[in-house]
């Protein structure tokens, strides 16, 4: 982490606070458009699901809508400022690569949770009585017919998918800025192809989420150890095996003219990294 210096956990929150409100900003988004627009397509009382029989096309546009809210929570003014990780996993990952500090790495992880929470209450209060019905059940992340085991394997390696996507596209300074295009459409990708396996979460703080209100904890594990698992085990291995350099910074995306927490980029420094160019 160039050009910063290690804070105490006062100096941390003192100063980088926007950071992490936006943390939760962003997946308390993310969680009120999952949950709005499964309403819209799955719930029994919505017109579109009548209109629109055939489960895997419903489950297509919900992929969808899912990788362009992520593509646009992550190049939106404030997902630029705090990097839009919205989720712990990737966080982790972050912190491993040395890439963040450790409290930033706790208060992300901490904000993502409470508004990956906050999303789901707000999505069940602006849809209501469909948001919990069981074809919604506020978009819990459970194992599909294949069972635990396939549900643990799915979430490993969507995981790993992900992070070895971001890495890579990140070392490279020519596509690094698409670096949040790339994750949207593996997001959409992995809704439309492997939710029916695991739900498909990729995030502890996604699931926790939807089991809060629910109190459905059912292998809420996998949920937690696959993706943290899939995507640290990715990085510790692309940070020893990669031949390009290592990413700028914790950021998805790193564009000129955004302050960087984690590498300490100020918009008016005089030089700026290869990332942001």
């Amino acid at each position: 982490m160039r050009g910063t210096a290690t804070l105490t956990c006062r100096e941390t929150l003192g100063k980088h606070w926007p950071e992490y409100l936006i943390e939760a900003w962003a997946l308390g988004m993310f969680m009120v458009s999952a949950g709005l627009f499964t309403v819209l397509l799955e719930s029994s009382r919505s017109p579109v699901r009548a209109l629109l029989a055939d489960a895997d096309v419903r489950r297509a546009i919900v992929g969808l809508a899912m990788g362009f809210t992520a593509i646009a929570l992550i190049y939106s003014p404030w997902g630029q400022r705090s990097g839009a990780h919205m989720n712990p996993a990737v966080t982790l990952s972050f912190l491993l690569l040395g890439k963040m500090q450790a409290w930033d790495a706790l208060f992300y992880s901490v904000a993502q949770v409470v508004g990956g929470i906050a999303g789901v209450l707000l999505a069940w209060l602006i849809a209501g009585a469909a948001f919990s019905a069981p074809e919604v059940n506020f978009v819990a992340t459970l194992p599909g017919n294949a069972g635990v085991g396939a549900a643990f394997i799915a979430e490993f390696g969507i995981s790993a998918l992900l992070m070895m996507t971001v890495l890579t596209v990140l070392a490279r300074p020519r596509i690094a800025r698409y670096t949040g295009l790339f994750a949207g459409v593996l997001i959409a990708c992995f809704v439309t192809f492997e939710a029916p396996l695991s739900g498909m979460s990729m995030n502890p703080a996604r699931s926790l989420a939807s089991a809060t209100p629910s109190d459905l904890w059912q292998h809420f594990w996998i949920y937690v150890l696959a993706p943290v698992l899939g995507m640290a085990l990715t990085a510790l291995a692309h940070q020893r095996l990669s031949t390009h350099a290592a990413a700028g910074c914790a950021k998805l995306v790193h564009l000129s003219g955004v302050p960087c927490i984690h590498c300490g980029y100020e918009p008016d420094d005089a030089c700026q990294s290869a990332t942001e160019r």
